[in-house]
């Protein structure tokens, strides 16, 4: 193993399940234990970089997979159009479909992989050197209005949920991809999604508010009585862009014990809100530290965003978190606070929520 790929890391988001989704059922599990050519997670990665687990994202793509719209996002300004909403009978077989891809991947591993259900099954991983999967879905169009789908998918192993994608859905809006832009960019959730929220509450789901506009940011802030959490996100006051929370949320974040995922998306992270690989990983830890300052040290994690964007090129995959590591050292993050940073804060906050 080379480089310190200590301590574990817990990541907020990735969209590994997507992408295994689009390669043929005949190779999709054997790339993935023995090593893909393309994308940022594969079991010898995560093994050499010290990727512990973490939320894994169940999502219906807009796209075609060989769109690319990072291009879109290189310009001095953009304003990305959203697609339609998905409606439940075309999102539901696809949820369904990488719930089985994960669970196969779970019955294969021999024991090197687990879905986890409550935050005692992750710790137990972590020590164990299991990749503790945590089921998060990104976007709730698989979710029927009476809640049956949802029922059904926590008695699956779902833990997490996102109310939405960027792209509207009859639980509320998300943010465009916009820069320079406010994440106050519309209404916030219909009365059925402040119902999913208190729903969620009572099965004990995180509601993840990434990707909402800031008006449905708002509204789960006075329904939840759970710790706000944004899985993958980053700060606006250092990136105007529209996916990105204001200090007035990263406090609110705070003030309710929450947590935010520090996202790998290069768009999010650059004060010029372009999607390029090039990006230093000093822009990266500024973010960090802004938390630290607005959230408080206790509610800062990872949200790589792996296998869903574009990352700093001195990271690359799941293997450079070593790199990584190393960067968060030498900037001056002594050992208990690179253990609260890589898991022990996202450990408090399921431990707070996963209460089953």
């Amino acid at each position: 193993m080379s480089g310190d790929s200590s301590p574990l890391i817990y990541d907020g988001h990735n969209d590994l399940v997507l992408r295994l989704l689009e390669i043929s059922e005949s190779e999709r599990y054997s790339l993935f234990f023995k090593g893909r050519q393309e994308g940022h997670l594969d079991l010898p990665r995560i093994k050499k970089g010290g990727f512990g687990g973490g939320f894994f994202a169940l999502y219906i793509s807009s796209r075609n997979k060989d769109d690319d719209d990072s291009g879109d996002m290189m310009g001095p300004e953009y304003d990305l159009p959203l697609p339609e909403e998905i409606p439940v009978h075309i999102a539901l077989p696809t949820i369904l479909a990488e719930v089985a891809v994960l669970s196969r991947l779970e019955r294969e591993s021999e024991g090197r992989i687990k879905i986890c259900t409550t935050a005692a099954e992750v710790r137990h991983c972590f020590d164990a050197g299991t990749l503790a999967v945590v089921l998060h879905l990104e976007g709730a169009e698989a979710i029927d209005d009476e809640f049956c789908n949802l029922e059904v998918l926590f008695r699956a192993g779902l833990r997490s949920v996102g109310l939405v994608w960027s792209r509207p859905s009859r639980f509320g809006h998300g943010v465009p991809f916009r820069f320079p832009g406010s994440p106050d960019t519309g209404p916030g959730l219909t009365p059925l999604g402040r119902e999913l929220v208190r729903e969620c509450n009572r099965l004990n789901i995180v509601v993840d508010v990434s990707h909402l506009n800031e008006a449905g940011f708002w509204d789960v802030a006075k329904i939840t009585d759970a710790p706000l959490v944004a899985t993958h996100s980053n700060c606006h006051a250092l990136s105007r862009h529209t996916r990105n929370l204001t200090d007035r949320q990263l406090a609110a974040i705070g003030e309710s014990g929450g947590i935010v995922g520090v996202n790998f998306a290069t768009a999010f992270i650059r004060a010029d809100g372009q999607m390029r690989e090039d990006t230093d990983l000093d822009d990266l830890l500024r973010h960090f530290d802004h938390l630290i300052e607005h959230v408080g040290i206790d509610g800062v994690g990872f949200g790589t965003d792996f296998d869903g964007a574009k990352i700093p090129a001195e990271i690359g995959n799941a293997a450079g978190l070593c790199q990584l590591r190393a960067a968060m050292k030498q900037h001056g993050y002594d050992e208990e606070t690179m253990v609260k940073l890589c898991h022990g804060n996202w450990f408090r906050v399921l431990e707070a929520t996963l209460k089953g």
